[in-house]
């Protein structure tokens, strides 16, 4: 594989390192497009040499003025400009001066090999799946390459063919006049005629080669295919529903089109190609001519394979999702508009704006009893072109929405599913028509499906709406599988687990470790968890709750724990300050031998909104360990006070009524304005002599709102939950009138 597509093809860290290698002296630009040739050159040696240098830029300005031909057939203005301006700037920057360019060239292949070299050793070091697939896509990359090399053979096979059968007739013809015009001795007539006879015998044997090679093309092509729509295209279709749910970026889509494209581009070539041997059949035909007996079976197997590839080349490139809600795709809200794009997958400049597609809701959906029908508002036909940015062929759909049908009367026959498992579709449909003159024409559909959708009618159903996008995504790969809810299947732990561990890293930069995730283990399979971490888990565990039970859905707890850290807890969370999830049992587990006052941060198992608490130690008279916790912060007390402001603040009420604040060290030992001082805000300035004056006339000093709790002497023993975020603000009241002057 080149060395530029594997580059584009590693995660979004290297990419960044490739970014930064190229400036306005040398852009990324003439980088991308003319890759193939850049990387067939030796620049380690025309860096050495000033007269190949020379030569080496001129030859580079050849490659931009032909790219820049290509811009213009395409119509590509933008690009037309860009190619002009970086022309004229490498011309002012190197043409005095071409081994300087070369050395830059040079530097920035060896700098892309080490960063390809450190992504395959993290490759090797945990992602050894990632690797493996590196390998396949060389395989194909190889065999591509292949299809390519037997079409451009065939082009050299169809011109030999041709100027033999010319000099054929040629010959045949001169024999002919020859003999009627002026008479041939018989020894002539005989040499001539021996001759003729035996460039027709070649000229048969090279018919059954072109016919044989040309059925060998097919079968390769045939291979391809299969490749691509049976395993290329699912495998990135079932990563970018592991995309969808927070799992890694899905990028491969421009290196499927390019296998797509290439393989149409060399049918479209064999076409061509059966095209000229028709017309080579036509001057001359004999019996048992292979290109007579074949013709037929060739052209429609040529035609086959190109339906087949062009009626799977059109897919979802990003799936539905409301603008307000971008982390949360395939949940959709009545009345909100949301977006789609579409790609197909083969970029050939004669399906611009030839494919209008529409977008279909609910198409073929059997079960209609009970569940909700949709209209679909907005413009739902669009046409397909060429994006400026890539060159890929697609449209997207900004400004969709859903309106529920209401049924007439009374509605009386509830669905077998609540609103957030009822599962729906939405597919695209096009048609293609595609003429090429000798051949016959291409009059094929198109369709693409969406991954099922949940649609919602209130915001507050969206926490569920997205457990059962999770849910389907997690086990299933079936497009169609609207039923899924009817009878959902458990997950096992292993799965589970890491699709958790999406959502907090696609939200922040940290996911789960081992750790935090044997917690969650424990809550929902038991203490047992540990032994058997592949035990299954119902939906119903999930994301239900059962009538006689009080406790909310696992699910609601751990989005709104989410949602806190998005909206208060981010930098904390990021930085690692925060626990997070820990048993009360493990957190008096890591606390017993630390020194008093080392705390940690966990988040509350009691409130379903999503609250944080602190837990830190201390020692009795006889040196156990005594452990308090404080009750938890929720986002209403973290709107008023950041965390790190209450841990900086926080006082605890003693025997002797002086307030201390008892927290010291975050576990496991690192000290508390350590690790949250760059969060304390910042000092005020010091006050103008003019400003203290006002303070002392008006009678006021400065004061500052503390957490403080009330510990009584009996209490001491236990794991005691201080007072409330209310009784505190009163006691802070009290505390700031015994420090305030008179009024």
């Amino acid at each position: 594989m080149a060395q530029w597509c594997q580059l584009q093809m590693l995660d979004s860290k290297y990419l960044e390192q490739v970014d930064q290698l190229y400036d306005d002296s040398f852009p990324m630009d003439i980088r991308q497009y003319l890759s193939r040739w850049i990387e067939s050159i030796d620049w380690d040696t025309v860096a050495v040499q000033d007269s190949l240098a020379t030569i080496r830029f001129h030859d580079l300005l050849a490659q931009l003025d032909d790219q820049h031909s290509r811009f213009a057939l395409e119509s590509n203005f933008l690009q037309q400009h860009n190619f002009r301006k970086i022309k004229r700037n490498l011309q002012d920057r190197f043409q005095e001066d071409p081994v300087t360019m070369a050395m830059i060239i040079s530097r920035n292949l060896k700098e892309e090999q080490k960063i390809l070299v450190c992504a395959k050793e993290a490759e090797q070091e945990g992602e050894g799946a990632v690797s493996a697939m590196v390998v396949e896509k060389q395989k194909l990359d190889n065999k591509v390459k292949e299809l390519k090399d037997k079409v451009q053979f065939m082009d050299q096979m169809l011109k030999n063919l041709e100027d033999l059968q010319d000099e054929y007739d040629f010959k045949m013809n001169t024999l002919k006049n020859q003999n009627e015009l002026n008479g041939m001795s018989a020894k002539e007539l005989e040499k001539e005629k021996f001759n003729t006879t035996r460039m027709c015998i070649e000229l048969k044997q090279k018919r059954h080669e072109v016919v044989s090679f040309l059925s060998e093309l097919l079968n390769l092509t045939q291979s391809l295919i299969q490749d691509l729509i049976n395993e290329e295209l699912p495998e990135w279709k079932q990563r970018q529903q592991i995309a969808c749910i927070g799992g890694p970026p899905n990028a491969c889509v421009d290196q499927l089109q390019n296998w797509f494209t290439a393989v149409a581009e060399s049918l479209q070539q064999v076409r061509q190609h059966l095209n000229k041997m028709l017309e080579l059949e036509q001057k001359f035909t004999y019996e048992n001519d292979p290109i007579s007996q074949k013709k037929s079976h060739l052209e429609n197997r040529a035609l086959d394979l190109l339906k087949n590839l062009l009626s799977s080349s059109l897919v979802v490139e990003r799936q539905p999702c409301m603008p307000t809600h971008p982390q949360r795709p395939l949940v959709l809200k009545t009345g909100v508009q949301f977006t789609v794009k579409l790609r197909f997958l083969v970029k050939l400049h004669e399906f611009n704006y030839q494919l209008k597609v529409k977008a279909v809701f609910d198409k073929d959906v059997t079960e209609k009893k009970g569940f909700r029908k949709f209209n679909i508002l907005g413009t739902n036909t669009k046409v397909m072109n060429m994006e400026e940015s890539n060159g890929s062929l697609a449209a997207e759909f900004r400004h969709l929405q859903l309106k529920e049908q209401k049924l007439a009367g009374n509605r009386t026959n509830e669905g077998p599913l609540i609103v957030t498992e009822e599962l729906h579709s939405l597919s695209f449909e096009s048609e293609l028509h595609l003429n090429q003159s000798g051949s016959p024409g291409l009059h094929i559909k198109v369709e693409a499906m969406a991954l099922p959708l949940v649609v919602i009618s209130n915001v507050c159903q969206l926490p569920s709406g997205w457990a059962s996008i999770l849910w389907y995504n997690m086990l299933t790969t079936e497009p169609r599988n609207l039923k899924f809810f009817l009878s959902p299947p458990s997950a096992k732990w292993s799965q589970l687990s890491e699709v958790l561990s999406w959502q907090f890293s696609s939200v922040t930069k940290r996911g789960l470790n081992q750790e935090q995730l044997n917690m969650l283990a424990d809550k929902l399979l038991g203490a047992k968890a540990q032994r058997n971490p592949d035990g299954t888990i119902p939906w119903t565990k999930f994301c239900k709750q059962s009538a006689n039970e009080k406790s909310f859905p696992f699910w609601l707890w751990i989005e709104g724990i989410l949602d806190l850290i998005k909206r208060h807890l981010l930098s904390l969370w990021n930085d690692g300050c925060i626990m997070g999830f820990i048993s009360k049992e493990r957190e008096k587990a890591l606390l017993s031998n630390k020194c008093p006052g080392t705390f940690l941060l966990r988040f509350s198992e009691s409130s379903k909104e999503g609250a944080i608490t602190f837990t830190w130690i201390e020692h009795d008279v006889h040196d156990k360990p005594v452990y308090h916790s404080v009750e938890p912060y929720t986002k209403k007390e973290l709107s008023a006070v950041s965390l790190p402001d209450i841990i900086r603040t926080y006082k605890v009420m003693a025997v002797e009524n002086i307030p201390e604040n008892p927290l010291r060290f975050l576990y496991p030992d690192v000290p508390k304005d350590k690790a949250f001082g760059k969060y304390y805000p910042k000092p005020s300035e010091t006050p103008e002599p003019m400003d203290t004056d006002v303070q002392e006339v008006h009678g006021y000093m400065k004061t500052e709102l503390i957490s403080v709790s009330e510990v009584h002497p009996s209490r001491l023993q236990d794991n005691m939950m201080p007072m409330s975020p209310d009784d505190y603000k009163v006691l802070e009241r009290i505390m700031s009138s015994e420090f305030q002057g008179e009024n």
